[in-house]
Protein backbone atom coordinates (compact mmCIF):
# COMPACT_ATOMS: atom_id res chain seq x y z
CA UNK A 1 0.00 0.00 0.00
CA UNK A 2 1.06 3.41 -0.59
CA UNK A 3 2.05 6.02 2.13
CA UNK A 4 -1.13 8.46 0.16
CA UNK A 5 -2.98 5.05 0.96
CA UNK A 6 -1.94 4.55 3.97
CA UNK A 7 -2.51 7.87 5.16
CA UNK A 8 -6.67 7.92 3.87
CA UNK A 9 -6.81 4.51 5.33
CA UNK A 10 -5.54 5.45 8.66
CA UNK A 11 -8.19 8.24 8.56
CA UNK A 12 -11.40 6.40 8.71
CA UNK A 13 -10.00 4.23 11.14
CA UNK A 14 -8.59 6.43 13.48
CA UNK A 15 -12.50 8.13 13.40
CA UNK A 16 -14.23 4.87 13.67
CA UNK A 17 -14.12 4.62 17.58
CA UNK A 18 -14.82 8.45 17.71
CA UNK A 19 -18.00 7.89 15.44
CA UNK A 20 -19.16 4.76 16.55
CA UNK A 21 -19.18 6.30 20.14
CA UNK A 22 -20.73 9.65 19.10
CA UNK A 23 -23.43 7.86 16.72
CA UNK A 24 -24.12 5.10 19.86
CA UNK A 25 -25.28 8.04 22.30
CA UNK A 26 -27.32 9.85 20.07
CA UNK A 27 -29.10 6.50 19.08
CA UNK A 28 -29.41 5.27 22.48
CA UNK A 29 -30.58 8.94 23.33
CA UNK A 30 -33.14 8.73 20.19
CA UNK A 31 -34.13 5.36 21.46
CA UNK A 32 -34.83 6.21 25.05
CA UNK A 33 -36.77 9.48 23.73
CA UNK A 34 -38.98 6.87 21.45
CA UNK A 35 -39.55 4.87 24.42
CA UNK A 36 -41.22 8.11 26.23
CA UNK A 37 -43.18 8.23 23.21
CA UNK A 38 -44.50 4.65 23.38
CA UNK A 39 -45.06 5.43 27.13
CA UNK A 40 -47.22 8.12 26.79
CA UNK A 41 -48.96 6.32 23.68
CA UNK A 42 -49.98 3.36 25.58
CA UNK A 43 -50.97 5.61 28.45
CA UNK A 44 -53.25 7.41 26.05
CA UNK A 45 -54.86 4.47 23.98
CA UNK A 46 -53.89 1.11 25.44
CA UNK A 47 -54.06 -1.88 23.38
CA UNK A 48 -57.44 -1.85 22.41
CA UNK A 49 -59.70 0.50 20.09
CA UNK A 50 -58.37 3.09 18.06
CA UNK A 51 -54.58 2.17 18.65
CA UNK A 52 -54.92 -1.13 17.10
CA UNK A 53 -55.80 0.31 13.49
CA UNK A 54 -52.71 2.66 13.88
CA UNK A 55 -50.21 0.11 14.66
CA UNK A 56 -51.49 -1.92 10.98
CA UNK A 57 -52.00 1.62 9.32
CA UNK A 58 -48.88 2.73 10.26
CA UNK A 59 -47.14 -1.10 9.62
CA UNK A 60 -47.73 -0.56 5.89
CA UNK A 61 -46.38 2.72 4.85
CA UNK A 62 -43.61 1.15 6.87
CA UNK A 63 -43.07 -1.51 3.99
CA UNK A 64 -43.24 0.51 1.63
CA UNK A 65 -40.81 2.70 2.62
CA UNK A 66 -38.30 -0.13 3.25
CA UNK A 67 -39.17 -1.77 -0.47
CA UNK A 68 -38.47 1.59 -2.05
CA UNK A 69 -36.87 4.37 0.40
CA UNK A 70 -34.80 4.80 3.11
CA UNK A 71 -32.34 1.71 4.90
CA UNK A 72 -32.42 0.47 0.72
CA UNK A 73 -31.41 3.61 -0.57
CA UNK A 74 -28.33 3.81 1.57
CA UNK A 75 -27.22 0.44 1.52
CA UNK A 76 -27.57 0.68 -2.63
CA UNK A 77 -25.74 4.38 -2.70
CA UNK A 78 -22.95 4.34 -0.52
CA UNK A 79 -21.04 1.45 -2.14
CA UNK A 80 -21.71 2.89 -5.65
CA UNK A 81 -21.14 6.40 -4.36
CA UNK A 82 -17.98 5.72 -2.50
CA UNK A 83 -16.28 3.86 -5.33
CA UNK A 84 -16.58 6.82 -7.06
CA UNK A 85 -15.38 8.83 -4.34
CA UNK A 86 -12.28 6.85 -4.25
CA UNK A 87 -11.48 6.67 -7.57
CA UNK A 88 -11.30 10.69 -8.02
CA UNK A 89 -14.54 11.29 -9.37
CA UNK A 90 -16.38 13.69 -6.66
CA UNK A 91 -18.44 15.75 -9.53
CA UNK A 92 -19.94 12.49 -10.91
CA UNK A 93 -20.46 11.40 -7.41
CA UNK A 94 -22.13 14.65 -6.49
CA UNK A 95 -24.38 14.19 -10.20
CA UNK A 96 -25.02 10.80 -8.81
CA UNK A 97 -26.54 11.95 -5.69
CA UNK A 98 -28.91 14.83 -7.69
CA UNK A 99 -30.56 12.12 -10.00
CA UNK A 100 -31.59 9.43 -7.46
CA UNK A 101 -33.13 12.29 -5.33
CA UNK A 102 -34.56 12.80 -8.21
CA UNK A 103 -35.91 9.90 -9.03
CA UNK A 104 -37.29 9.39 -5.48
CA UNK A 105 -38.79 12.65 -5.19
CA UNK A 106 -40.48 11.81 -8.65
CA UNK A 107 -41.25 7.90 -7.94
CA UNK A 108 -42.02 7.56 -4.66
CA UNK A 109 -44.25 10.91 -4.43
CA UNK A 110 -46.66 8.69 -7.31
CA UNK A 111 -46.34 5.77 -5.33
CA UNK A 112 -47.47 7.25 -2.35
CA UNK A 113 -50.67 8.80 -3.96
CA UNK A 114 -52.08 5.52 -5.25
CA UNK A 115 -51.73 4.27 -2.35
CA UNK A 116 -53.53 6.83 -0.94
CA UNK A 117 -56.14 5.92 -3.48
CA UNK A 118 -56.39 2.87 -3.20
CA UNK A 119 -56.17 2.27 0.40
CA UNK A 120 -60.01 1.24 1.10
CA UNK A 121 -59.38 -1.67 -0.91
CA UNK A 122 -56.39 -2.50 0.11
CA UNK A 123 -55.65 -1.75 4.02
CA UNK A 124 -58.64 -3.88 5.15
CA UNK A 125 -56.57 -6.90 3.78
CA UNK A 126 -54.09 -6.71 6.69
CA UNK A 127 -56.35 -6.26 9.69
CA UNK A 128 -59.11 -9.70 8.65
CA UNK A 129 -59.68 -10.30 12.57
CA UNK A 130 -61.02 -6.17 13.48
CA UNK A 131 -64.14 -4.84 13.31
CA UNK A 132 -65.53 -3.11 10.10
CA UNK A 133 -65.34 0.42 11.80
CA UNK A 134 -61.79 -0.25 12.78
CA UNK A 135 -60.76 -1.20 9.54
CA UNK A 136 -62.08 2.09 8.01
CA UNK A 137 -60.14 3.45 10.75
CA UNK A 138 -57.24 1.85 9.30
CA UNK A 139 -57.76 2.96 6.08
CA UNK A 140 -57.91 6.55 7.40
CA UNK A 141 -55.08 6.77 9.29
CA UNK A 142 -53.08 5.22 6.50
CA UNK A 143 -54.25 7.86 4.11
CA UNK A 144 -52.89 10.51 6.75
CA UNK A 145 -48.91 8.58 6.61
CA UNK A 146 -48.85 7.20 3.44
CA UNK A 147 -46.90 10.92 2.60
CA UNK A 148 -44.35 9.66 4.94
CA UNK A 149 -43.04 7.32 1.73
CA UNK A 150 -41.42 9.97 -0.24
CA UNK A 151 -39.99 11.93 2.78
CA UNK A 152 -38.08 9.32 3.93
CA UNK A 153 -36.71 8.65 0.70
CA UNK A 154 -35.29 11.57 -0.10
CA UNK A 155 -34.01 11.29 3.76
CA UNK A 156 -32.37 8.29 2.89
CA UNK A 157 -30.61 9.95 -0.10
CA UNK A 158 -28.98 12.37 2.19
CA UNK A 159 -28.26 9.95 4.94
CA UNK A 160 -26.62 8.02 2.61
CA UNK A 161 -23.91 10.78 1.60
CA UNK A 162 -24.15 12.11 4.82
CA UNK A 163 -22.72 9.02 6.32
CA UNK A 164 -20.37 8.13 3.13
CA UNK A 165 -19.00 11.43 4.12
CA UNK A 166 -18.42 10.34 8.11
CA UNK A 167 -21.09 12.50 8.85
CA UNK A 168 -22.81 10.65 11.44
CA UNK A 169 -23.49 13.32 13.98
CA UNK A 170 -26.20 14.95 12.41
CA UNK A 171 -27.67 11.67 10.95
CA UNK A 172 -27.76 10.06 14.58
CA UNK A 173 -29.59 13.34 16.13
CA UNK A 174 -32.57 13.27 13.67
CA UNK A 175 -34.49 10.68 15.35
CA UNK A 176 -34.27 12.42 18.69
CA UNK A 177 -36.25 15.23 16.24
CA UNK A 178 -38.61 13.43 15.10
CA UNK A 179 -39.77 11.71 18.82
CA UNK A 180 -39.75 15.18 19.71
CA UNK A 181 -41.99 16.49 17.84
CA UNK A 182 -44.35 13.58 17.95
CA UNK A 183 -44.63 13.70 21.68
CA UNK A 184 -44.88 17.58 21.59
CA UNK A 185 -48.25 16.47 19.34
CA UNK A 186 -49.09 14.03 21.73
CA UNK A 187 -49.18 16.41 24.71
CA UNK A 188 -51.02 19.06 22.83
CA UNK A 189 -53.70 15.90 22.19
CA UNK A 190 -53.69 15.03 25.26
CA UNK A 191 -54.40 18.11 27.12
CA UNK A 192 -56.42 19.83 24.65
CA UNK A 193 -58.61 17.79 22.13
CA UNK A 194 -61.47 15.05 23.13
CA UNK A 195 -60.33 10.93 23.07
CA UNK A 196 -61.60 10.82 19.19
CA UNK A 197 -59.43 13.12 18.09
CA UNK A 198 -56.04 12.28 19.54
CA UNK A 199 -55.64 8.97 17.18
CA UNK A 200 -55.69 11.70 14.38
CA UNK A 201 -53.41 14.13 15.58
CA UNK A 202 -51.06 11.23 16.24
CA UNK A 203 -51.04 10.38 12.53
CA UNK A 204 -50.45 13.73 11.73
CA UNK A 205 -47.37 13.50 13.99
CA UNK A 206 -45.71 10.96 12.41
CA UNK A 207 -46.22 13.13 9.11
CA UNK A 208 -44.43 16.43 10.41
CA UNK A 209 -41.77 14.43 12.67
CA UNK A 210 -40.39 12.66 9.15
CA UNK A 211 -40.55 16.00 7.40
CA UNK A 212 -38.53 17.48 10.35
CA UNK A 213 -35.99 15.41 9.86
CA UNK A 214 -35.15 15.58 6.00
CA UNK A 215 -35.43 20.01 6.78
CA UNK A 216 -32.71 19.53 9.70
CA UNK A 217 -30.17 17.18 7.65
CA UNK A 218 -30.30 19.42 4.41
CA UNK A 219 -28.05 22.42 5.43
CA UNK A 220 -25.33 19.47 7.26
CA UNK A 221 -25.39 17.89 3.66
CA UNK A 222 -24.97 21.65 1.61
CA UNK A 223 -21.39 20.96 3.55
CA UNK A 224 -20.28 17.83 1.94
CA UNK A 225 -22.17 18.05 -1.05
CA UNK A 226 -24.57 19.85 -3.61
CA UNK A 227 -27.48 18.50 -4.07
CA UNK A 228 -29.02 19.50 -7.35
CA UNK A 229 -31.90 17.35 -8.40
CA UNK A 230 -32.18 15.74 -11.78
CA UNK A 231 -33.69 12.79 -13.32
CA UNK A 232 -30.16 11.50 -14.37
CA UNK A 233 -31.84 8.07 -15.39
CA UNK A 234 -28.85 7.63 -18.28
CA UNK A 235 -25.55 7.67 -15.87
CA UNK A 236 -24.69 4.45 -16.00
CA UNK A 237 -23.96 4.47 -12.02
CA UNK A 238 -27.97 5.16 -11.35
CA UNK A 239 -28.64 2.04 -13.28
CA UNK A 240 -25.95 0.18 -11.21
CA UNK A 241 -27.93 1.40 -8.13
CA UNK A 242 -30.91 0.37 -8.98
CA UNK A 243 -29.85 -2.73 -9.77
CA UNK A 244 -28.07 -2.69 -6.53
CA UNK A 245 -31.48 -2.00 -5.02
CA UNK A 246 -33.68 -4.43 -6.02
CA UNK A 247 -32.50 -7.07 -4.38
CA UNK A 248 -30.86 -4.83 -1.17
CA UNK A 249 -34.70 -3.57 -0.88
CA UNK A 250 -36.29 -6.84 -1.31
CA UNK A 251 -34.46 -8.28 1.32
CA UNK A 252 -35.06 -5.09 4.14
CA UNK A 253 -38.00 -5.00 3.03
CA UNK A 254 -38.86 -8.41 3.79
CA UNK A 255 -38.48 -7.48 7.05
CA UNK A 256 -41.42 -5.18 7.59
CA UNK A 257 -43.72 -7.49 5.40
CA UNK A 258 -42.83 -9.89 8.08
CA UNK A 259 -44.07 -7.47 10.51
CA UNK A 260 -47.54 -6.89 8.30
CA UNK A 261 -47.66 -10.62 8.32
CA UNK A 262 -47.52 -10.79 11.70
CA UNK A 263 -50.01 -8.20 12.45
CA UNK A 264 -52.62 -10.03 10.24
CA UNK A 265 -52.20 -13.10 12.32
CA UNK A 266 -51.55 -11.22 15.67
CA UNK A 267 -55.79 -9.56 14.40
CA UNK A 268 -56.40 -13.41 14.38
CA UNK A 269 -55.53 -13.73 18.29
CA UNK A 270 -57.11 -10.97 19.60
CA UNK A 271 -57.63 -6.96 18.84
CA UNK A 272 -55.63 -6.39 21.94
CA UNK A 273 -52.74 -8.84 20.12
CA UNK A 274 -51.83 -5.95 17.92
CA UNK A 275 -51.08 -3.61 20.19
CA UNK A 276 -49.16 -6.15 22.57
CA UNK A 277 -46.73 -7.60 20.32
CA UNK A 278 -46.11 -4.02 18.56
CA UNK A 279 -45.36 -2.71 22.27
CA UNK A 280 -43.22 -5.44 23.42
CA UNK A 281 -40.83 -4.96 20.02
CA UNK A 282 -40.48 -1.35 21.08
CA UNK A 283 -38.55 -2.76 24.45
CA UNK A 284 -36.92 -5.56 22.60
CA UNK A 285 -35.45 -2.93 19.92
CA UNK A 286 -34.15 -0.70 22.33
CA UNK A 287 -30.70 -2.36 23.13
CA UNK A 288 -30.63 -3.04 19.52
CA UNK A 289 -30.74 0.32 18.20
CA UNK A 290 -28.11 1.90 20.93
CA UNK A 291 -25.60 -1.20 19.82
CA UNK A 292 -25.33 -3.08 16.93
CA UNK A 293 -27.69 -0.28 14.69
CA UNK A 294 -24.84 2.54 15.69
CA UNK A 295 -22.03 -0.81 15.25
CA UNK A 296 -23.47 -1.67 11.84
CA UNK A 297 -24.49 1.82 10.54
CA UNK A 298 -20.47 3.50 11.24
CA UNK A 299 -18.60 0.01 10.00
CA UNK A 300 -20.78 0.14 6.40
CA UNK A 301 -18.71 2.99 5.13
CA UNK A 302 -15.00 1.64 6.39
CA UNK A 303 -16.36 -1.51 5.05
CA UNK A 304 -17.40 -0.40 1.73
CA UNK A 305 -14.15 1.71 1.51
CA UNK A 306 -11.91 -1.53 2.57
CA UNK A 307 -13.73 -3.59 -0.48
CA UNK A 308 -12.96 -0.26 -2.87
CA UNK A 309 -9.78 -0.88 -2.72
CA UNK A 310 -9.56 -4.65 -2.55
CA UNK A 311 -8.53 -4.92 1.53
CA UNK A 312 -10.17 -8.46 2.13
CA UNK A 313 -7.99 -8.97 5.40
CA UNK A 314 -9.34 -5.66 6.72
CA UNK A 315 -13.03 -6.40 5.92
CA UNK A 316 -12.57 -10.26 7.68
CA UNK A 317 -11.43 -8.21 10.98
CA UNK A 318 -14.10 -5.38 10.65
CA UNK A 319 -16.60 -7.95 10.51
CA UNK A 320 -15.28 -10.21 12.71
CA UNK A 321 -14.85 -7.24 15.27
CA UNK A 322 -18.27 -6.15 14.51
CA UNK A 323 -20.13 -8.88 15.32
CA UNK A 324 -18.10 -9.85 18.35
CA UNK A 325 -19.07 -6.20 19.61
CA UNK A 326 -22.37 -6.35 19.01
CA UNK A 327 -22.47 -10.07 21.00
CA UNK A 328 -20.97 -8.97 23.85
CA UNK A 329 -23.58 -6.19 24.00
CA UNK A 330 -26.68 -7.85 23.34
CA UNK A 331 -26.44 -11.14 25.14
CA UNK A 332 -26.46 -9.66 28.63
CA UNK A 333 -29.07 -7.30 27.24
CA UNK A 334 -31.25 -10.38 26.60
CA UNK A 335 -31.08 -12.48 29.35
CA UNK A 336 -31.56 -9.14 31.72
CA UNK A 337 -35.37 -8.80 28.90
CA UNK A 338 -36.33 -12.60 29.86
CA UNK A 339 -35.60 -12.43 33.35
CA UNK A 340 -37.86 -9.35 34.37
CA UNK A 341 -39.63 -8.83 31.06
CA UNK A 342 -42.81 -8.51 33.58
CA UNK A 343 -41.50 -5.41 35.98
CA UNK A 344 -39.71 -3.68 32.67
CA UNK A 345 -43.40 -3.82 31.17
CA UNK A 346 -45.17 -2.92 34.36
CA UNK A 347 -42.45 -0.09 34.53
CA UNK A 348 -42.36 1.31 31.39
CA UNK A 349 -46.26 0.87 30.54
CA UNK A 350 -48.47 0.39 33.02
CA UNK A 351 -50.65 3.52 33.77
CA UNK A 352 -53.26 5.30 31.94
CA UNK A 353 -55.57 2.61 29.58
CA UNK A 354 -52.53 0.64 29.71
CA UNK A 355 -53.42 -1.92 32.48
CA UNK A 356 -52.08 -5.28 34.27
CA UNK A 357 -53.99 -7.26 31.45
CA UNK A 358 -51.87 -5.59 28.85
CA UNK A 359 -48.73 -5.86 30.62
CA UNK A 360 -49.12 -9.82 30.87
CA UNK A 361 -49.78 -9.67 27.34
CA UNK A 362 -46.71 -7.64 26.50
CA UNK A 363 -44.77 -9.33 28.73
CA UNK A 364 -45.15 -12.37 27.69
CA UNK A 365 -44.22 -11.50 24.14
CA UNK A 366 -41.20 -9.59 25.04
CA UNK A 367 -39.63 -13.04 26.26
CA UNK A 368 -40.62 -14.62 23.30
CA UNK A 369 -39.18 -11.84 21.22
CA UNK A 370 -36.21 -11.60 22.93
CA UNK A 371 -34.88 -15.18 21.89
CA UNK A 372 -33.83 -13.80 18.80
CA UNK A 373 -32.53 -10.65 19.53
CA UNK A 374 -28.76 -11.34 19.72
CA UNK A 375 -29.09 -13.23 16.33
CA UNK A 376 -30.77 -10.56 14.51
CA UNK A 377 -28.79 -7.53 15.60
CA UNK A 378 -25.65 -9.25 14.32
CA UNK A 379 -27.57 -9.75 11.27
CA UNK A 380 -27.76 -6.51 10.49
CA UNK A 381 -23.48 -5.89 10.03
CA UNK A 382 -23.65 -9.28 7.99
CA UNK A 383 -26.19 -7.64 5.73
CA UNK A 384 -24.36 -4.82 5.09
CA UNK A 385 -20.89 -6.36 4.72
CA UNK A 386 -22.83 -7.90 1.50
CA UNK A 387 -24.19 -4.87 0.57
CA UNK A 388 -20.76 -3.69 0.07
CA UNK A 389 -19.49 -6.20 -1.54
CA UNK A 390 -22.43 -5.68 -4.06
CA UNK A 391 -23.69 -8.84 -3.71
CA UNK A 392 -27.09 -8.12 -2.55
CA UNK A 393 -29.35 -10.94 -3.79
CA UNK A 394 -27.48 -13.68 -1.78
CA UNK A 395 -29.29 -11.51 0.78
CA UNK A 396 -32.28 -11.29 -0.79
CA UNK A 397 -32.66 -15.13 -1.06
CA UNK A 398 -31.71 -15.26 2.29
CA UNK A 399 -34.45 -12.88 3.42
CA UNK A 400 -37.22 -14.99 1.70
CA UNK A 401 -36.05 -18.13 3.20
CA UNK A 402 -36.62 -15.96 6.36
CA UNK A 403 -39.74 -14.83 5.41
CA UNK A 404 -41.20 -18.03 5.05
CA UNK A 405 -40.20 -19.77 8.40
CA UNK A 406 -41.91 -16.69 9.76
CA UNK A 407 -44.92 -16.93 7.84
CA UNK A 408 -45.20 -20.98 8.43
CA UNK A 409 -43.89 -20.45 12.28
CA UNK A 410 -46.67 -17.64 12.76
CA UNK A 411 -49.22 -19.90 11.29
CA UNK A 412 -48.19 -23.30 13.57
CA UNK A 413 -47.97 -21.27 16.83
CA UNK A 414 -50.38 -18.26 16.68
CA UNK A 415 -53.45 -20.83 18.14
CA UNK A 416 -51.09 -22.44 20.80
CA UNK A 417 -49.38 -20.09 21.73
CA UNK A 418 -51.90 -17.05 21.46
CA UNK A 419 -49.80 -13.74 21.64
CA UNK A 420 -46.43 -15.37 22.81
CA UNK A 421 -46.21 -17.39 19.38
CA UNK A 422 -45.90 -14.92 16.60
CA UNK A 423 -42.55 -13.33 18.21
CA UNK A 424 -41.14 -16.85 19.00
CA UNK A 425 -41.85 -17.30 14.88
CA UNK A 426 -39.53 -14.31 14.52
CA UNK A 427 -36.99 -15.27 16.73
CA UNK A 428 -36.54 -18.40 15.38
CA UNK A 429 -36.86 -17.32 11.63
CA UNK A 430 -33.90 -14.39 12.88
CA UNK A 431 -31.80 -17.44 14.06
CA UNK A 432 -32.24 -19.50 10.68
CA UNK A 433 -31.10 -16.43 8.89
CA UNK A 434 -27.78 -15.76 10.80
CA UNK A 435 -27.01 -18.70 10.38
CA UNK A 436 -26.95 -18.85 6.51
CA UNK A 437 -26.06 -15.56 6.36
CA UNK A 438 -22.56 -16.46 8.15
CA UNK A 439 -21.92 -19.69 6.29
CA UNK A 440 -22.44 -17.82 3.04
CA UNK A 441 -20.33 -14.66 4.02
CA UNK A 442 -17.18 -17.35 5.51
CA UNK A 443 -17.60 -18.36 1.92
CA UNK A 444 -17.56 -15.07 0.12
CA UNK A 445 -14.71 -13.32 2.04
CA UNK A 446 -12.31 -16.30 3.39
CA UNK A 447 -13.30 -17.20 6.96
CA UNK A 448 -14.39 -14.95 10.10
CA UNK A 449 -12.75 -16.98 12.65
CA UNK A 450 -15.97 -19.12 13.54
CA UNK A 451 -14.17 -20.52 16.30
CA UNK A 452 -13.66 -17.52 17.84
CA UNK A 453 -17.18 -16.18 17.76
CA UNK A 454 -18.34 -19.54 19.07
CA UNK A 455 -16.24 -18.99 22.07
CA UNK A 456 -16.93 -15.60 22.55
CA UNK A 457 -20.67 -16.13 22.54
CA UNK A 458 -20.29 -18.96 24.90
CA UNK A 459 -18.06 -17.29 27.26
CA UNK A 460 -20.89 -14.14 27.36
CA UNK A 461 -23.76 -16.30 27.89
CA UNK A 462 -22.00 -17.38 30.65
CA UNK A 463 -20.90 -13.98 32.23
CA UNK A 464 -24.66 -12.83 31.28
CA UNK A 465 -25.75 -15.87 32.81
CA UNK A 466 -24.07 -14.87 36.25
CA UNK A 467 -25.61 -10.96 35.32
CA UNK A 468 -29.07 -12.72 35.08
CA UNK A 469 -29.10 -14.72 38.27
CA UNK A 470 -27.79 -11.47 40.29
CA UNK A 471 -30.12 -8.81 38.46
CA UNK A 472 -33.59 -11.20 39.05
CA UNK A 473 -32.50 -11.87 42.97
CA UNK A 474 -31.69 -7.90 43.87
CA UNK A 475 -35.34 -7.31 42.00
CA UNK A 476 -37.12 -9.78 44.06
CA UNK A 477 -35.52 -8.82 47.45
CA UNK A 478 -36.54 -4.89 46.72
CA UNK A 479 -39.53 -5.79 45.18
CA UNK A 480 -40.56 -7.53 48.46
CA UNK A 481 -39.24 -5.28 50.31
CA UNK A 482 -40.25 -1.35 48.65
CA UNK A 483 -43.77 -2.59 47.28
CA UNK A 484 -45.04 -1.58 43.63
CA UNK A 485 -45.37 2.04 43.67
CA UNK A 486 -43.79 3.77 40.54
CA UNK A 487 -40.75 5.27 43.30
CA UNK A 488 -40.18 2.24 44.37
CA UNK A 489 -40.22 0.23 41.10
CA UNK A 490 -37.89 2.39 39.38
CA UNK A 491 -35.73 1.43 42.29
CA UNK A 492 -36.01 -1.71 41.62
CA UNK A 493 -34.86 -1.21 38.68
CA UNK A 494 -32.20 0.66 38.97
CA UNK A 495 -30.46 -1.54 41.75
CA UNK A 496 -31.56 -4.47 39.54
CA UNK A 497 -29.68 -2.94 36.44
CA UNK A 498 -26.76 -1.79 38.48
CA UNK A 499 -26.40 -4.95 40.29
CA UNK A 500 -26.79 -7.09 37.10
CA UNK A 501 -23.86 -4.60 35.12
CA UNK A 502 -21.21 -4.98 37.87
CA UNK A 503 -21.70 -8.78 37.92
CA UNK A 504 -21.50 -8.67 33.93
CA UNK A 505 -18.67 -6.60 33.93
CA UNK A 506 -16.76 -8.65 36.40
CA UNK A 507 -17.60 -11.79 34.85
CA UNK A 508 -16.46 -10.40 31.68
CA UNK A 509 -13.17 -9.90 33.54
CA UNK A 510 -12.66 -13.05 34.81
CA UNK A 511 -13.52 -14.78 31.48
CA UNK A 512 -11.10 -12.46 29.46
CA UNK A 513 -13.21 -11.16 26.98
CA UNK A 514 -11.20 -8.97 25.12
CA UNK A 515 -14.31 -6.98 24.43
CA UNK A 516 -14.66 -5.44 27.35
CA UNK A 517 -11.12 -3.43 26.07
CA UNK A 518 -12.52 -2.59 22.79
CA UNK A 519 -15.66 -1.28 24.55
CA UNK A 520 -13.47 1.01 26.65
CA UNK A 521 -11.68 2.33 23.64
CA UNK A 522 -14.90 3.23 21.88
CA UNK A 523 -16.43 5.38 24.73
CA UNK A 524 -12.96 7.07 25.75
CA UNK A 525 -13.15 9.15 22.40
CA UNK A 526 -15.83 11.02 23.81
CA UNK A 527 -14.47 12.65 27.21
Amino acid sequence: MSTDAAARDARPRAGLGRSTAIFAVWTGLSRVIGLVREIIVAAMFGVSGSIAAFAIAFNIPNVIRSLVADSALSAALIPVYTEMVEGGRRRDAQRLVGAVAGLVSLILGALALAAIVAAPWVMPLFAPGLSSDLQDETVRLSQLMFPIVPLLGLTGVVSAVLQANGEFGATGFVPILWNGIIIAFLGYAAFALPDDDRITVYAIAIVVGTLGQLVLLTPFLARVERLRLSIGYRMPEIRRVLVLMLPVSLGLGMINVNAAIDNVFATLVSEEAVRAIDAAFRLYILPQGIFSVAISTVLFPTIARMVARRDSVGVREAVASGVRQIVFLLVPASLFLVVLAEPITRLTFQRGNFDAAATDLTSKALVTFTIGLVFNGASLLLLRTFYSLQMPWLTTKVAALGFVVNIVLDAIFYQPFGVSGIPLATSIASMVTFAVLMVLLRREIGGLGTRSLVDGFVRCLAAAGVMAVLAWSTWTVLDSALGRSTIAQIACMTMALAAGLAAYLSAALAFELPELGKLSSLIRPLR
